[in-house]
């Protein structure tokens, strides 16, 4: 062999070393990619399943809720309205 053919040989060898350690190395982040891929699919999936679906829920109940606010306050100001009204009446009285 010469010189030249040792030195490739010996070169063609550290690549492959070089090359195994890496992937042994890097090997642990593949899998913590992986894992993170999965759990951000089950993340997309709650938030598109059960958050969306509550939060829809939230804003169809809270349309009637306010009006039966509104309404409630609309009462409440008729009656501070009498009350108001049968108060100077009475003062007038006495």
């Amino acid at each position: 062999m010469t010189d030249n053919e040792l030195l490739l040989a010996i070169a063609d060898i550290m690549d492959k070393k070089i090359k195994s350690a890496l992937e042994s190395e890097l090997q642990p982040l593949k899998d913590d990619m992986r894992d993170m891929k999965h759990r951000m699919s089950n993340i997309e999936l709650h938030l598109e399943n059960i958050t969306d679906k509550n939060i829809q829920l939230l804003a169809e109940n809270y349309v009637p809720a306010a009006k039966r606010y509104e309404s409630a306050t609309a009462h409440i100001d008729v009656m501070k309205s009498v009350i108001r009204e049968h108060s100077e009446r009475l003062q007038k009285i006495s």
